[in-house]
């Protein structure tokens, strides 16, 4: 494992510690993974509400659709509870739309929308939150 990936893992370590949660997951908002997509989103929607007014409704609906995303097939599975197999395909599409909204967010920097300082952040959060979601990943593999 090289150093970035040593890194990565630290901070999620980081992110876990800091929201541990008391008692069983009985629902789809005692998930760690979730809080964290869901607290990303609505950070994403407030911050794309700052781009310029065509951009809004442009660069900015794009970045806020893939960061909803993520929660989103959280919820939309763990309400179903259909089988591990298709919570796992629905963590896939949450990975998938991690990768695009870190996609969106280097495309807002790039056409300075956003700042060095506010594009690393959201991406460093999203790297921890893929990592999370892979993780998750893995242990429902298992089953």
């Amino acid at each position: 494992m090289g150093a970035r990936e040593v890194k990565e893992v630290n901070e999620a370590k980081e992110v876990k510690e800091a929201g541990r949660r008391a008692g069983p997951v009985r629902n789809y908002s005692d998930l760690l993974v979730y809080k964290q997509a869901f607290g990303l989103a609505l950070e994403i929607s407030r911050f794309t509400k700052t781009f310029p007014r065509e951009e809004q409704y442009e660069l900015g609906r794009q970045v806020r659709r893939s960061a909803r995303s993520i929660p989103a097939n959280i919820v939309e599975e763990w309400a179903k509870r259909n089988s591990p197999a298709e919570f796992k395909r629905h963590l896939l599409i949450a990975a998938g739309e991690i990768a695009e909204t870190k996609f969106w967010i280097e495309l807002a920097f790039e056409e300075a929308l956003m700042e060095r300082i506010s594009a690393g952040k959201f991406i460093k959060e999203y790297s921890k939150l893929g990592f999370m979601v892979h993780n998750l990943w893995k242990e429902w593999r298992k089953l």
